[in-house]
C-alpha cells in the first residue's frame, strides 16, 4: 500500500512538473459586454526570464505559462492587463481576461511632437478619434466625423457631401478659414491639402480606411511648416497586423445614398500589403432655403471613388520600405443644372523606416508627388432664380513632388529629433469667360512655389513630474513664373500681367511644458509661433460663388501667428478632463475682402487684412461607467478683427465663419449584441461676410446609430444624421442655403 502511494506522489509530480516545463493556457480575450477583442496579443513574463509570445488560435490565444507566471494582455484601444497564473488556470488550461477601454489619456499619440507618447503625457491640446468612435457615429465622411471635436470647423458649416471643396478648408480655435486651411491635414505623414487651393478633398479617404485621427489644437508651424497656423489633423492609415484580415461597409439610405468601402491586406513573412477602397454617391438635397427656391434649383450631390494601397517589406528586426499608390475621382453638382466641378487626382507615397532594435535611434523618410485636375463651371442666375447661364468655365491643373526625412534618438531622459521637407507646386488656371451665354475671352494664370524647411526637437521627461518639449523650424519659399494672360476673343487681342518673383521666409519656434502637480493633476502652458504661406489658388485664381465674385492677389503675404495657451487636466479612473485657455493673434490675415455692393454682384478679393484675435478656452471631458461612455467638449471662442488700415470700420467685427460657442457630446452603450451610440453638436452665432450683414443663427444637431451583431464577424446598423430637422443656415451669397434634413441610412458590416 505504502508502495503505491509512493508510485502516485511520483506520478502527480512527474505531472505538476510536466506542466510547469511544458503547460499551455488559453487565454480569452474578451470586452465589457463579453464579446471576443479580435485584435488582442499577449506575452508571458516568468520570474527572471525574457517574455515569451503567445500564439493565436481560433478566438483564444496561446500562452506557454507555468503556475505563478504573468500574461500580459493588450489590444488596440483598451488598457493593457496583467493576470497572474493561478492553480484555477492550471487545472483548467484557460483564462478569460476582460480588458476595459483605455481612457483618453492612455492613448498614444504621435503627432503633438513626432514621436509616441501617451495623450496623459503630452503638453499640447490633442483629441483622438480612434476606430471604435468612427465606426459608431452616424456620418459615412470624415469631416463630419471630425465635427465632433470642439473648434473644428470648415469654411462653411455645410458637409463635404453637399458643398464645393473649395469652401472646405478647415481651422481650429476660431482662427477662421478663407477655403484655404489654416490646419494641416496629413494622411500617413503627408500633406493631403489640396497643393494648387490649399481646401481638403474629405472623400479621398474613407473612415473604413482610417486607423486613428489626431488634432493637435494651437500653431504646430514648429513641426509641420506652412499651413499648420491654428494646429495639425493627423491621419493614421489603418494597416494590417494578421496573416491575411479583411472588412468592408455596405449602406444605403436617403437623398439616394449609397455607400460602400472595403479594406484588405495581409502578412506573408516579411512581406505586407493593405488595399483601401471608397465608393460615397448620394442626390443629396436643394440647398436653398424652401421661401428663396426658384424654378431652376435643384439638388446638390456628389459621387465618388477612391483606392489606396500600401505594398512593402520588413527587412530585418527593425526596418520597412512601402510603397502606396492612389487614385480620387469626385464629379458633384452644385444646386443648378450648369454649376458643376470635377476633380482626378493620382498621387504616390513611398518611404520606409529603420531604427536599433533598442529603439534609441531610427531614421524615416517619406518621397511623394501627385497630379490633379480640378474643373468648375460658374453661372450667372437671375433674380427669380428661374434661369442661369455660364459666366466661366475653369480647369486648373497642378502638380506637386517633395520628399521628407527624420532622425531620432533617445538620450537618457531626451527624445531628439530633426527632420527637413523640401517641395514644389506647379499649379494654373485656364479659363474661357461667357457673357450672355457666349464665350467672350480666354484667361490663363499660374505659377510655381518651391518650399525648404528643417527643424530639430527636444522632448525631455524631468523625472516622473515634468515634461518639456522645444522645437523650432525654419522655413524658406519662393514664388516664380507667375502670370496672368487673357485673350478677348473678339478683336484677338491678349494682355499679359508678368508678376516678379519672390521670397519669403519664416522661424517657427514653440516651447511646452506640462507638470503633474499629483499623479492624478497635471498643469501645462505652451507658447508658439506659426504662419501660412499663401497658395496659388489665392495668388493667381479668382472664382464666382452665387452672385460673389472673389479676385485673386498676387501681392499676398504670409500670415503669422503668435499664440499662448495653458490648462490643466485631470484623471482618476473612468473620469478624465482637461481645460485649455488660449489666446492667437494672427498679422497680415488672409481675408475676403468686399470690395462693392450692387443689387446683382458683390466683388471681394484676397487681401492681407490686418490683424485679428481668437481668444477662448475649452473643455474635453471623458466619462466611462460598465458599457457607457460619454465625451464632450465645450469651446468658447472670441474671434475678432483687432487691425484693418484699409478700413477701419471693420475693427471688432466678429472672423466670418466662427461662432463664439461650440458644443459637442458623444455617448455610446455596448452591450454583448448590439451598440447604440448618439452624437450632439450645438454652434451659436456667426456671419457669413467680413462686414457682419449676414448673420447665422445658433443652431443643434443630433446624430445617432444603432448596431447589431448578427455574430462576431457581421453586424447591421441604421444611422441617422438631424433627427430632429434642424434646418440651419450654412451660406449666405447673399442668397441663403441651409444645412442637410433628417437623413437615415441602413446598412451592414463585415470583417
Amino acid at each position: 500500500m505504502k508502495l503505491c502511494a509512493l508510485q502516485i506522489g511520483i506520478i502527480l509530480f512527474a505531472a505538476v512538473s510536466t506542466f510547469a516545463q511544458d503547460g499551455e493556457v488559453r487565454v480569452y480575450a474578451r470586452d465589457a459586454a463579453g464579446r471576443t477583442i479580435a485584435n488582442a496579443g499577449a506575452a508571458v513574463m516568468g520570474s527572471g526570464e525574457e517574455l515569451r509570445p503567445c500564439g493565436k488560435q481560433a478566438e483564444s490565444l496561446v500562452c506557454p505559462a507555468r503556475l505563478g507566471d504573468s500574461i500580459s494582455v493588450s489590444a488596440s484601444g483598451f488598457s493593457t492587463r496583467e493576470i497572474t497564473v493561478d492553480q484555477n488556470a492550471v487545472d483548467q488550461s484557460e483564462l478569460t481576461v476582460t480588458l476595459v477601454p483605455a481612457g483618453l489619456r492612455e492613448t498614444v499619440v504621435v503627432s503633438a511632437e513626432r514621436t509616441e507618447a501617451r495623450l496623459g503625457d503630452s503638453p499640447v491640446s490633442i483629441a483622438v478619434l480612434g476606430r471604435t468612435a468612427l465606426e459608431q457615429t452616424a456620418a459615412p465622411t470624415l469631416d463630419d466625423a471630425l465635427r465632433q471635436v470642439p473648434g473644428f470647423s470648415t469654411f462653411r458649416r455645410s458637409s463635404s457631401r453637399n458643398s464645393n471643396p473649395t469652401t472646405q478648408g478647415v481651422s481650429l480655435r476660431g482662427v477662421g478659414a478663407s477655403g484655404a486651411s489654416r490646419t494641416a491635414v496629413l494622411f500617413d505623414g503627408v500633406a493631403i491639402n489640396d497643393p494648387f487651393g490649399g481646401w481638403v478633398q474629405w472623400n479621398r479617404i474613407s473612415p473604413l480606411a482610417v486607423e486613428q485621427v489626431e488634432v493637435v489644437r494651437g500653431g504646430a508651424s514648429s513641426l509641420y511648416g506652412s499651413g499648420s497656423l491654428s494646429g495639425t489633423i493627423a491621419i493614421e492609415p489603418r494597416s494590417t497586423r494578421e496573416p491575411f484580415a479583411a472588412a468592408g461597409e455596405f449602406s444605403a439610405g436617403s437623398q439616394e445614398t449609397l455607400s460602400a468601402a472595403g479594406s484588405l491586406g495581409t502578412n506573408y513573412k516579411s512581406w505586407f500589403a493593405d488595399l483601401n477602397f471608397g465608393r460615397l454617391q448620394t442626390e443629396g438635397y436643394i440647398p436653398v432655403s424652401s421661401e428663396d427656391r426658384g424654378p431652376i434649383d435643384e439638388a446638390a450631390g456628389v459621387r465618388s471613388v477612391n483606392l489606396s494601397g500600401r505594398f512593402g517589406k520588413r527587412i530585418g528586426e527593425a526596418g520597412s520600405l512601402f510603397v502606396r499608390p492612389s487614385y480620387f475621382s469626385e464629379d458633384r453638382t452644385n444646386g443648378t443644372p450648369l454649376q458643376r466641378n470635377q476633380t482626378h487626382s493620382r498621387g504616390i507615397i513611398a518611404g520606409g523606416r529603420f531604427e536599433r532594435t533598442d529603439g534609441k535611434l531610427g531614421t524615416e523618410f517619406r518621397a511623394f508627388g501627385g497630379t490633379q485636375v480640378y474643373d468648375q463651371t460658374f453661372t450667372a442666375v437671375a433674380a427669380a432664380r428661374d434661369s442661369e447661364t455660364l459666366s466661366r468655365l475653369q480647369r486648373s491643373p497642378s502638380q506637386n513632388a517633395g520628399l521628407s526625412a527624420r532622425v531620432f534618438s533617445l538620450l537618457g531622459s531626451h527624445s531628439l529629433g530633426a527632420g527637413f521637407e523640401v517641395r514644389e507646386v506647379r499649379g494654373s488656371s485656364d479659363e474661357i469667360g461667357f457673357f450672355g451665354g457666349n464665350p467672350t475671352s480666354r484667361l490663363g494664370s499660374g505659377g510655381r512655389e518651391r518650399s525648404f524647411g528643417v527643424y530639430v526637437q527636444d522632448v525631455y521627461a524631468w523625472g516622473s513630474r515634468a515634461v518639456i518639449a522645444g522645437s523650432v523650424r525654419y522655413d524658406r519659399w519662393s514664388n516664380s513664373r507667375g502670370l496672368s494672360a487673357t485673350r478677348s476673343l473678339a478683336t484677338g487681342i491678349t494682355t499679359t500681367a508678368i508678376f516678379p518673383d519672390r521670397e519669403e521666409d519664416a522661424l517657427s519656434p514653440r516651447l511646452s511644458v506640462l507638470f503633474r502637480i499629483t499623479s492624478e493633476f497635471s498643469i501645462n502652458g505652451s507658447a508658439s509661433r506659426s504662419f501660412r504661406a499663401p497658395t496659388l489658388n489665392e495668388l493667381y485664381r479668382g472664382f464666382r460663388v452665387g452672385n460673389i465674385v472673389t479676385n485673386s492677389n498676387a501681392d499676398l503675404r504670409a500670415e503669422r501667428a503668435v499664440s499662448y495657451e495653458a490648462g490643466a487636466s485631470f484623471a482618476r479612473g473612468p473620469v478624465y478632463i482637461r481645460g485649455t485657455g488660449f489666446f492667437t493673434e494672427i498679422d497680415r490675415t488672409v481675408a475676403n475682402v468686399t470690395l462693392a455692393v450692387t443689387p446683382s454682384l458683390i466683388t471681394r478679393q484676397r487681401q492681407n487684412a490686418g490683424t485679428t484675435r481668437s481668444a477662448g478656452f475649452e473643455l474635453d471631458a471623458e466619462f466611462r461607467i460598465s458599457r457607457l461612455t460619454i465625451n464632450a467638449g465645450y469651446l468658447f471662442a472670441d474671434s475678432r478683427i483687432t487691425e484693418f488700415p484699409s478700413n477701419p470700420l471693420l475693427v471688432d467685427n466678429f472672423i466670418p465663419q466662427v461662432p463664439r460657442h461650440q458644443l459637442t457630446f458623444q455617448a455610446r452603450y455596448a452591450a454583448r449584441r448590439w451598440d447604440l451610440g448618439l452624437q450632439g453638436r450645438a454652434a451659436g452665432q456667426q456671419f457669413d461676410d467680413d462686414q457682419n450683414q449676414f448673420r447665422f443663427g445658433p443652431f443643434f444637431q443630433l446624430d445617432g446609430l444603432f448596431n447589431f451583431r448578427v455574430n462576431e464577424n457581421l453586424g447591421l446598423f441604421l444611422a441617422a444624421e438631424n433627427i430632429f430637422n434642424s434646418r440651419y443656415s450654412v451660406g449666405a451669397t447673399p442668397l441663403k442655403t441651409v444645412a442637410a434634413p433628417a437623413s437615415v441610412r441602413l446598412g451592414l458590416r463585415w470583417k
